[in-house]
């Protein structure tokens, strides 16, 4: 019997869901080499590899037998050929620009545990998809928005949030609709280098913001009579201006963002809010030229800087912070700190924080594989994000899972754990 590759589900399955790996019909403890492979869209190639020796049977599930030392990862991590996935180039980080088309993962078994790998003995290919069957994507350009509406399958009204995410701009769409999976209307809203919204991140107007909540609050699907927002990096500190200005907000969760303004003028009628101080000098760069500027910005505390602290304490809604607690890009546990006093300083209820040791910046949906280091728009070179791939990849699952249930009840009044599906 030729050596097979089983996955479960077979063919296809949403990217942030676990995927079983089997390999049948190795000889007898067969020591094997396991490649996995992913191309993005732009044709950069990620790889992990791992070895293996297969059972008395010659069956190897990788939920039940470790990986040994000298690959990509070691121990029993059924996960880990997907979560390891390095970029073959430096610097590329895995995001998914056309969420209607799934990413091909390829899984090569090899003979013995050589470098370079021995005889080719199977192969497969596998679909991670980011939308369920019944999500609707929706585009809207209505006045200023530019934004992707993904709407849950069903009649609906459903809880409403709106994504944004950091520093790249665009249009990322994957984590809006991987969460519109779950029974959410989610808005994907872009809000600077996309189509006719300005290039640059000089100022910000959160009128511009204000159309698009009123554009949620507004849409027959989307269940009144608050909705929710979600913010990564940029995105988080702007959701908590938008908290603290804006009405009909009920719940706001943060991903390693900041409670002072970052990077840009924001403006709001007659109220400016200047950005966060920076100074330069305290970027190190490493040998390898990569930039370390988690000590970059100025403390939001002291002197003229306490200008750039964002009112937090005037929004109406529950906050939920989540930190990595190796993120390398600001110091995001101090952010969620200093944002907790504040709160209840003003008699506000404190915030949920979690905190996540050995996480990095860039804390993803589940089973993106983690980024170390890329290209800073802002920086102009690569830097530094932070985290430990195992643990990261740990906090990315447990962070899906807690903003969906902040979100499912604050916005539904439902307790967690009742349904996965709304």
């Amino acid at each position: 019997m030729a050596p097979s590759i089983c996955f479960s589900p077979t063919a296809r399955s949403l990217f942030d869901e676990p995927l079983a790996i089997a390999v049948q019909g190795l000889g007898p403890q067969q020591p094997v080499t396991l490649r996995m492979s992913l191309r993005d869209e732009m044709g950069e190639l990620f790889q992990a590899w791992a070895r293996y020796q297969a059972g008395d049977d010659g069956a190897l599930d990788l939920a039940r037998c470790p990986a040994l030392p000298g690959g990509s990862f070691t121990g029993l991590e059924p996960m880990g050929l997907l979560w390891a996935l390095q970029p073959q180039k430096p610097f590329r980080r895995l995001v998914k620009r056309d969420v209607q088309s799934p990413f091909l993962v390829q899984l090569e078994v090899f003979d013995g545990h050589g470098d370079p790998p021995g005889r080719l003995l199977a192969q497969a290919q596998h679909e991670r998809a980011f939308l369920r069957d019944g999500v609707r994507r929706v585009p809207v350009r209505e006045g200023r928005i530019r934004a992707t509406l993904f709407l849950p399958p069903g009649n609906g009204p459903f809880p409403g949030i709106i994504d944004l995410y950091g520093t790249g701009g665009g249009l990322p769409e994957y984590r809006a609709c991987l969460l519109a999976n779950y029974g959410f209307a989610v808005l994907a809203l872009a809000f600077y280098s996309y189509e006719d919204l300005p290039k640059e991140m000089k100022e910000f107007h959160l009128e511009y913001f204000e159309e698009a909540v009123n554009y949620m609050l507004q849409h027959t699907q989307v269940k009144g009579p608050g909705i929710g927002l979600l913010g990564i990096s940029k995105g988080g500190d702007l959701c908590v201006s938008m908290a603290s200005f804006l009405k009909g907000i009920t719940a706001t969760a943060l991903i390693n963002g900041s409670v002072a303004n970052v990077g840009a003028v924001l403006r709001y009628k007659d109220i400016t809010i200047p950005p966060l101080g920076v100074n330069a000098k305290r970027i190190k760069v490493t040998k390898s030229g990569i930039a370390d500027i988690v000590e970059v910005l100025n403390n939001p505390l002291e002197g003229p800087d306490s200008q750039s602290f964002i009112p937090l304490e005037k929004a109406e809604c529950r906050f939920l912070f989540i930190v990595g607690q190796d993120d390398r890009n600001w110091k995001s546990e101090f952010f969620a700190v200093e944002g907790s006093k504040r709160l209840q300083a003003h008699g506000k209820e404190k915030p949920e924080i979690v905190c996540y040791p050995g996480a990095g910046h860039y804390i993803e949906p589940p089973f993106f594989p983690m980024c170390a280091a890329s290209m800073h728009l802002l920086v102009g070179k690569p830097v530094v994000w932070g985290g430990e791939p195992k643990a990261h990849c740990e906090a990315q699952i447990d962070a899906w899972h807690q903003i969906q249930a902040f979100f499912r009840k604050h916005l539904t009044g439902k307790p967690s754990g009742t349904s996965n599906k709304l």
